[in-house]
């Protein structure tokens, strides 16, 4: 046997011949020459195709590309597209697929993709549309958490006026200018600016949610401005006005309502909502827990209200005492009028059987009044700028026509409410007038 050291390697003969191959005639001068199989009863196909198998590489090893890590490629129409593997979710296997013009776009598109998915966030695979967002918003978030009244406006606001623009748009497609376009749109109909404003701000609210979920990157509600909305100055009644409907209204049934809410500043829901429990005649006091709505789906609701200020106490004035005291005589005799048809539900301000009276019906029946006292329409809700307005025309201080009112914040009362009747700037002009006319003491006519 022969030993060769490290010094003394074998020849590119004896190498190849080891191996199973045969060196050509030419070896011996060089080694890289063709070496061809020997047959030793080994199949010379298979050695071959093993041999094909051989990775040959000129330059050091390219790392490979990691599992889930995404791939990016150009395809026959010049796009470049990258695609992001998700996992396996109901047994297929889920994929994000990102374009881009360049390269460079689709490689910043996957590494922010990958980012996320690294934080656990969404890549946004789902490709659902504006409109199916919304149904899933309103159902899952907007009606469960929110106020059934909240629900309908937003709802009827989402199917009348987002969903035939821009329901048809993916979710994550949705730009500022498709908004934009939205509004100026709705600005060209009938609908009054705050109502366009409005349909903004449900918007707005919605994807300010779908930004929270994950589901897009931005609000693009949010980067459109609102329409510019004017402030409508609200005139209440003077007092002359006021008096005369509170005379006309003295003799109606239902003129204690309309007292309590001019005197008190109740909003209709408020008013409604009264049952005798919260009314302490002796103690010329009256509580504020609940507002009688209707809504869509429940019909007549009692609930409460939504803010701690909104539920509040307030003391009655004397005469206010006296006209509830003499609502009470008169639902009593009703209610032995009405015998087994009477519903005892406890509400100060029932119908002639004892029921809840239909909000509705309280605007035509103050339109009513309105018109017999020959005075300027106002709705039923503008009683509350009047007795604001006059509580402050007296110097009452603003923080507590705030309590008064259930404002959470002073500034709401100042900004809504404190309108100046018109004999209070009758009289601060008149004062500065009288100012500018009498002289000054002792003044000597020189400067």
């Amino acid at each position: 046997m022969t030993i060769r050291s490290s010094e003394n390697p074998p020849s590119a003969s004896e190498a190849a011949s080891r191996r199973g191959f045969r060196a050509s005639a030419d070896d011996a001068d060089d080694a890289d020459g063709e070496l061809r199989p020997i047959s030793h009863g080994v199949n010379e196909e298979a050695v071959v195709v093993a041999a094909s198998r051989t990775p040959v590489e000129d330059g050091p090893r390219k790392r490979k590309r990691g599992q889930n890590e995404g791939s990016i490629y150009q395809r026959k129409n010049g796009l470049w597209v990258s695609a992001v593997d998700l996992g396996w979710e109901g047994g297929k296997r889920k994929r994000k697929y990102l374009y881009g013009k360049t390269r460079r776009e689709v490689a910043d598109k996957l590494t922010e993709a990958l980012a996320k998915r690294q934080r656990g966030l969404s890549v946004h695979v789902e490709r659902q549309t504006l409109e199916q967002f919304l149904t899933r918003w309103l159902e899952d978030e907007v009606k469960p958490n929110r106020e059934p009244k909240t629900h309908e406006s937003y709802e009827s606001t989402v199917r009348l006026h987002i969903i035939p623009d821009l329901g048809r748009y993916q979710l994550v497609k949705l730009t500022p200018q498709h908004v934009q376009a939205l509004l100026r749109r709705k600005e060209g109909t009938d609908l009054s600016p705050r109502s366009v404003q409005y349909i903004r701000t449900v918007l707005r609210i919605a994807l300010n949610r779908a930004l929270k979920w994950d589901l897009v990157g931005r609000n693009v509600a949010a980067l459109v401005d609102p329409p510019k909305v004017e402030r409508e100055e609200i005139r209440p009644w003077t007092l002359a006005e006021a008096m005369r409907f509170r005379d006309v209204a003295r003799e109606d049934r239902l003129g204690a309502l309309f007292t309590v809410a001019l005197a008190l500043g109740l909003r209709k829901g408020e008013a409604l909502g009264l049952r005798w429990e919260d009314v302490d005649l002796p103690g010329a006091t009256l509580h504020v827990r609940h507002q009688l709505q209707r809504t869509k789906d429940r019909g007549l609701v009692l609930k409460t209200p939504k803010t701690a200020k909104s539920r509040r106490t307030l003391s009655l004035p004397a005469p206010i005492v006296d006209a509830i005291r003499a609502h009470h005589v008169r639902q009593l005799e009703e209610r032995l009028i009405a015998g087994g048809r009477w519903a005892d539900a406890g509400f100060v301000f029932a119908t002639t059987i004892g029921t809840p009276i239909e909000p509705s019906n309280v605007n035509k029946h103050f339109a009513r009044l309105v018109a017999a006292a020959g005075v300027p329409y106002r709705r039923f809700h503008d009683q509350r700028h009047w007795c604001a307005t006059l509580l402050l025309a007296q110097k009452v201080p603003p923080r507590v026509v705030m309590e008064l009112l259930g404002h959470t914040q002073i500034a709401t009362t100042m900004d809504l409410y404190g309108h100046v009747l018109d004999e209070d700037r009758r009289a601060a002009a008149d004062l500065m007038g009288r100012f500018f006319e009498a002289p000054a003491d002792g003044a000597t006519g020189t400067t």
